[in-house]
């Protein structure tokens, strides 16, 4: 059977039609994402014309140039002719990549910074001494480590609860909570959160602000916002560039007041990114669409061909319907990404091997790039974590993450099933 109907054969039998008005199923068994033309309408114009007016520079520009001023002339004293006065308080280059990733999330307004702990930082610089986070507790390693050991040193006080059941915020939320942090899908289990019903419940309290890392999806496959989520954060260095060579986060919001708390803070902070940084997004941005679409077709074919794998115990892939949370994917997501999570039999010393086999696959950390990757969370990007939470969460040394990228998806599965031959002798 065809592999891109085989994926979602079931999703066919067992979903109502609006949840499928996301894809498009040709005769041939295959099928393509249609998220920009049927469930986020534009998806793929506003990319690539939001905020790259040429009518914005004096030579008609086509493509927005890069502006590597750091000052700008000013008409009369604390009256600049353009709006710019200096650069780390507002650049026309990143001003044009705020604009189109505000018009991908469907907000109002859209902020970058020079990293997605960048980001973070500056959000929880909206806090004071006493205030309340509370965590997904599957959350990205780095995250983790900030809110444990950087932020609760200024007084700011941290829970990290399971999310998958929504009632679990209810019980972990105290008077001073001002921020509930989600994931989801999360870093590296792949775990989803009702983002609807955690925000319900967040906002029953006032003066909280929901933020969900929306990194995993991308807006072209979810937008937190139309759930209910106050703020939309994103990894930028992941899906959103995805050629790997460029860090920066992001966040996207509907609220002037949280916009403006945000603006003044990136300033006075100076979290900002460089100016061909924000060229750069800007350009990786306009394939967005394709990449995504391309992702989630290799994705599901990794994922599909690892679950029948004698060599792998366990698969987590939001699209498989083996995923506790499959119905819950279906309901809020438009499609997914191309993060896969499996567990090989054995542990360290099976999965180093494993890695160290792999060809098309490369053994480095991160995500999102066109590029396949796998790493091993619980000595790379979640080693901060403390062990017995990882052992808590289920982070052992047999867990394999994988960024699948754009590669001729036969040939992904080709390499990862002769690998996982030579790691786990039968």
């Amino acid at each position: 059977m065809d592999i891109g109907f085989h994926c979602f054969h079931s999703l066919l039998k067992r979903s109502s039609a609006a949840v499928l008005t996301g894809f498009v199923f040709h005769s041939c068994g295959n099928f393509v994402s249609m998220a920009d033309k049927s469930t986020f309408p534009g998806f793929a114009t506003d990319a690539l014309h939001v905020g790259q007016e040429p009518e914005q520079w004096s030579s008609r520009a086509v493509i927005p140039p890069i502006s590597l001023s750091t000052t700008f002339k000013q008409y009369e004293p604390g009256v600049p002719y353009s709006g710019y006065e200096y650069s780390r308080s507002g650049n026309p280059t990143r001003s044009c990549l705020e604009k189109c990733l505000a018009s991908l999330e469907g907000a109002k307004h859209g902020l970058v910074f020079s990293s997605g702990l960048g980001a973070t930082t500056t959000m929880i610089h909206t806090l004071k001494a006493g205030d309340h986070i509370v965590s997904i507790d599957d959350v990205y390693g780095g995250t983790n480590r900030y809110f444990s050991t950087v932020a609760s040193k200024f007084g700011v006080e941290v829970t990290f609860c399971d999310m998958t059941n929504s009632e679990n915020l209810r019980a972990a939320m105290k008077p001073s909570t001002k921020i509930v942090w989600i994931e989801s899908p999360t870093n590296p289990l792949l775990k989803l959160a009702d983002i609807s019903a955690l925000a319900d419940i967040a906002h029953q309290q006032e003066g909280v602000t929901v933020v969900v890392d929306n990194t995993f999806t991308s807006p072209y496959f979810q937008r937190p916002l139309d759930l209910g989520a106050d703020l939309t954060f994103h990894s930028i260095s992941k899906y959103i560039n995805g050629h790997t060579d460029v860090i920066m986060g992001c966040f996207m919001t509907n609220s002037d007041d949280l916009e403006k708390q945000l603006r003044f803070l990136q300033n006075a902070i100076g979290t900002v990114p460089a100016p061909f940084d924000c060229y750069m997004v800007n350009r990786g941005v306009k394939t967005l669409h394709l990449r995504m679409r391309e992702h989630m077709r290799n994705g599901l074919m990794v994922a599909r061909a690892l679950e029948t794998n004698p060599r792998v115990t366990k698969v987590i892939h939001p699209g498989l319907e083996s995923h506790p949370q499959h119905e819950l994917a279906l309901k809020q997501m438009k499609g997914f990404s191309g993060m896969v999570s499996f567990y090989i039999k054995g542990g360290l010393k099976e999965a180093t091997l494993f890695m160290q086999s792999v060809k098309v696959f490369c053994l480095a950390e991160s995500l999102g790039g066109y590029e396949s990757l796998c790493e091993l969370p619980s000595v790379m990007t979640h080693a901060s974590v403390p062990p017995e939470t990882r052992e808590k969460l289920g982070i052992s040394d047999s867990l394999i993450r994988l960024s699948v990228g754009i590669e001729d998806g036969d040939r992904l599965v080709e390499d990862l099933q002769t690998a996982l031959q030579i790691a786990v002798p039968m």
